[in-house]
């Protein structure tokens, strides 16, 4: 598979447009990262919530505990401090759950982003460069063997001006099997796909 032309200047375009789609990628992939750091800040305040209401319900787990041990009353103090352990617990719950959202919505803005920036990679430069190489490969594999088929394929597919400075009937003259005709439009399709024509003309 030929990723690259031949002639300089059109493999420099290829390169330089390969270095930017690397270079877009990895500021998509860059910003992401920024946009979710950014993002689990917002985690500090579930976090401090999600440890105060630990402590709360250790605190109070501890108490409880304590109280349990008071002869008469220990049991009815251990229950009521019991109250305080729920609610201890209720806050912890609280924040751990808005923490996890918030990482959630972290990974997904991140993935998105990433996601969005490479759309125009994965359905405009990909295929593009998927189908010069594919090109480029079958052009190459022929411009040894025989001319005709490049010169069918430049009369079918090259603006026909172009095709007119070759000769004034360019589908006649590949009938008639002018070989400078058909010469000169594989080298017009060769050059389309920056390749080098071949020195001589074929047979």
């Amino acid at each position: 598979m030929r990723i690259y032309a031949e002639r300089p200047l059109r493999a420099a375009l290829q390169l330089l447009s390969d270095l930017l789609v690397i270079a877009w990628v990895t500021l998509c992939v860059i910003v992401a990262r920024t946009a979710q750091e950014l993002l689990l800040q917002l985690q500090a305040p579930a976090l401090a919530l999600q440890g105060a209401g630990e402590s709360i319900r250790g605190t109070f787990d501890d108490a409880a505990r304590t109280a349990s041990g008071v002869p008469f009353v220990g049991e009815d103090l251990a229950r009521a401090l019991g109250a305080g352990t729920d609610a201890g617990q209720s806050l912890a719950t609280a924040g751990r759950d808005q923490a996890e959202t918030i990482s959630a919505v972290a990974s997904g803005t991140a993935i998105g982003i990433v996601v969005l920036g490479c759309l125009p990679v994965l359905f405009l430069w990909l295929p593009l460069r998927f189908r010069y190489a594919r090109e480029a490969r079958s052009a190459v594999a022929v411009r040894a063997i025989d001319s005709d088929l490049l010169a069918l394929r430049a009369i079918t597919r090259r603006p026909v001006r172009k095709l007119l400075r070759i000769a004034p009937d360019p589908a006649a003259a590949w009938r008639r099997e002018d070989r400078e005709a058909i010469h000169a439009l594989a080298a017009l399709e060769l050059r389309s796909l920056g390749l080098r024509a071949p020195r001589t003309p074929p047979d």
